[in-house]
C-alpha cells in the first residue's frame, strides 16, 4: 500500500514525496480512511509509529477542500516540545499547499505572547496548543471557533496525567459541537474512555 491509495490531494502527495515517505505505517492505514470518511476516531498508538501523519495528512487533505477558512482545526497536545513537533510536521507535510498552522504554548517572554496572541487573532487553519496557553488566550478575549470542523486530542493519557481535564472540559464547551473529534493516546485506561464518551 502507498499513500496513493488514500487519494489525497495531489500537493499533499508531493509534500509526503518530498519528505521520503512512501508507504503508510499501521496506524496510518486504520486511520487515514476513517478520518476521511468523516468519522470520530479513538485511536491508540505508541510514539514513533507514526500517529502525528495519520491525523494531520486527512486533516489537511479535507481542509484544501473547505470553503471556508479560518481556524478549521485545533490539536491539543500536552507540552510545548510536541506542539513545535507537530507543526514543524504540518509545515513538511503542507509545504506544497496553501494550508498554514500556529502554535501556541507556555514558556518564554511577554514577546512570545504578543506574538502567539497577534497570530492567533490574525487566524490560521490549524491551532496547535498546550490546553494550559489557549486557557489563557481564551480568558482575553473572544475567538471564533465557529469555523473548527476538527479536533484532535493528541496524547490525551498524559494531558489527564497532567491534570489538564478540567481545562479540556472548559475549551471543548466552546467550540462548534458540529466538528469531528480525533483522540490519540499511548493507552486506553478507563479514564480516557469515560472522558472519550462524554466527547
Amino acid at each position: 500500500m502507498t499513500f496513493d491509495d488514500f487519494d489525497l490531494d495531489p500537493d499533499l502527495l508531493d509534500g509526503l514525496d518530498a519528505m521520503g515517505f512512501r508507504n503508510p505505517t499501521p496506524i496510518q492505514q486504520q486511520a487515514i480512511p476513517i478520518i476521511l470518511e468523516g468519522r470520530d476516531l479513538i485511536a491508540c498508538a505508541q510514539t514513533g509509529t507514526g500517529k502525528t501523519a495519520a491525523f494531520v495528512l486527512p486533516v489537511i487533505d479535507r481542509i484544501l477542500a473547505s470553503q471556508k477558512r479560518h481556524l478549521n482545526a485545533l490539536i491539543l497536545t500536552p507540552t510545548r516540545e510536541l506542539a513545535q513537533q507537530i507543526d514543524q510536521q504540518v509545515e513538511g507535510l503542507s509545504y506544497y499547499t496553501s494550508v498554514n498552522s500556529i502554535p501556541i504554548y507556555g514558556g518564554g517572554d511577554g514577546a512570545l505572547w504578543d506574538q502567539q496572541h497577534k497570530a492567533l487573532k490574525k487566524g490560521a487553519d490549524m491551532l496547535i496548543a498546550t490546553p494550559g496557553r489557549l486557557i489563557s488566550f481564551l480568558n482575553t478575549g473572544n475567538f471564533d471557533f465557529s469555523s473548527l470542523q476538527y479536533l484532535v486530542l493528541d496524547e490525551a493519557d498524559r494531558m489527564l496525567d497532567m491534570g489538564f481535564q478540567p481545562d479540556l472540559l472548559r475549551i471543548i464547551s466552546v467550540l462548534n459541537e458540529e466538528r469531528q473529534t480525533l483522540m490519540f493516546s499511548a493507552t486506553m485506561p478507563e479514564a480516557i474512555a469515560r472522558m472519550a464518551r462524554s466527547f
